[in-house]
């Protein structure tokens, strides 16, 4: 296992720095405003002044490709994600959501007892908004830089490319799952407030689901029969914009006109759903973070990420933003697809063990040559023992890295930036 050269716990020490300081916005929005930005400059600073000293810029430059295909594979993922997040709102219309129940969930039902037994400043603690899912990103995102100081096994863009690739399968299986079966949100009154798709069904649903929705008797029937066999009547029509080679998005995403012209816009409006998405993303996001601490820096730090991990857990249990087997399926699944992806980075230096594994079977018949004194032998194995040990020669880093260095520092800093931004609303 990989450990870092130096260390003396900044890494941690920022990371516990950057969500007490972004807690203070609840508790003291003048200090809030006073300290965020000089972290974030101190932080900043310090990255920037160990760029030229970074040895590690040549496997950085490997990684790269992987890095790319990575994020163009996640983006993907999301896209699909959000028109499976719109879909599964509007095929069943808005008066379907307000009339659903939501579900029984008995995680709910044990957050609510523990609020009548536990100690009043307990509970207070589990309703704090502590962390949220930017909170998250931000923290993998330090955990990246950290290889300017050593502290992190070296290529940055090697964790993040595995990083970014197991959370576009992660969403693409979430995507999968939650569109196969529609379930009611916790919060019934989410679509009316957030979307304006019609509030009839659509007429795929007004044909296979409407007509056995409720009935026993029709039920039954579609069952024995194994066809749609009812008449659902003359279908309500849909608003059909214009939207060019785009059009057949139009039955999945069911624009209405006071909603614009714009596929895009809608898209962007998905945010994070108003049905119950099996699985939680947010906790995704959360034990991938988890999962990455752990493993490329360990240490007391990564029990408190874990900590975080289980209070936002709670949380978007508490306040209804998702059921509890949302959160517990997140958790299980986000930790083995992490252990599947270990092929991309991974904090076990393979390399080095290999190399000591060789010259442990150098070492074994250098010793039975000392032992039989054969000079020959033993001179051969020194030089065995001096070409596996040989090192490349340590090389100043070239313009072009210099350049290559620079180019990915500024893609870093635009993420973090369009982190902030596009996931302010959760």
């Amino acid at each position: 296992m990989w450990r870092p050269a130096v260390k003396g716990g900044g890494l941690g020490l920022a990371a516990i720095s950057y969500v007490v300081i972004d807690y203070l916005q609840y508790i003291n929005p003048t200090w809030h405003d006073r300290l965020q930005p000089l972290l974030w400059m101190f932080l900043a600073i310090i990255a920037l002044t160990r760029v030229p000293f970074y040895k590690h810029w040549s496997s950085e430059f490997r990684a790269a490709l992987p890095f790319l295909g990575s994020m163009i594979f996640m983006l993907s993922a999301l896209l699909f994600e959000a028109i499976s997040v719109r879909f599964v709102t509007a095929v069943l219309g808005l008066d379907w959501h307000k009339d659903t129940k939501p579900l029984p969930d008995t995680g709910q039902w044990l957050l609510l007892a523990l609020n009548e037994k536990l100690p009043e400043v307990v509970v207070e603690i589990l309703r704090a908004h502590v962390v949220g899912l930017h909170h998250f990103l931000m923290l993998f995102i330090m955990l990246a830089f950290a290889v300017l100081f050593d502290s992190v096994k070296a290529p940055g863009l090697g964790i993040g490319a595995r990083y970014m690739f197991t959370m576009g399968i992660g969403r693409l299986l979430r995507a999968i799952t939650f569109v196969s079966t529609i379930l009611p949100s916790a919060r019934p009154w989410c679509a009316t407030a957030r979307f304006g798709v019609p509030s009839y069904p659509h007429k795929w649903a007004q044909k296979y689901y409407v007509p056995y929705a409720s009935d026993p008797t029709a039920i039954r029937q579609v069952i024995n029969q194994d066809i749609a066999y009812a008449d659902p009547g003359e279908y309500i029509s849909d608003y059909r914009p214009d939207w060019g080679s785009m059009s057949f998005l139009i039955d999945f995403l069911r624009p209405t006109a006071s909603e614009g012209p714009s596929w895009y816009n809608l898209l962007k409006k998905a945010g994070g759903g108003c049905n119950d998405l099996i699985y939680s993303g947010h906790m995704l996001v959360a034990v991938l973070t988890a999962m990455a601490w752990t493993e490329a820096y360990g240490g007391y730090s990564s029990a408190l990420v874990w900590l975080l991990v289980v209070h936002s857990a709670q949380r978007e249990i508490r306040e209804r933003h998702h059921y509890s087997v949302d959160c517990v399926v997140a958790i299980y699944v986000g930790i083995l697809l992490w252990k599947m992806t270990g092929f991309i980075w991974s904090g076990n230096n393979a390399r080095k063990d290999k190399r000591v594994t060789k010259l442990d079977k150098i070492l074994g018949r250098l010793r039975h040559a000392a032992k039989d004194a054969d000079m020959e032998e033993v001179r051969s194995l020194l030089e065995e023992v001096e070409i596996v040990n040989q090192e490349q020669p340590n090389k100043g880093p070239s313009r072009a890295m210099f350049l290559f260095g620079g180019g990915i520092v500024f893609s870093a800093l635009t993420i973090v930036l369009l982190a902030f931004t596009l996931t302010s609303d959760g």
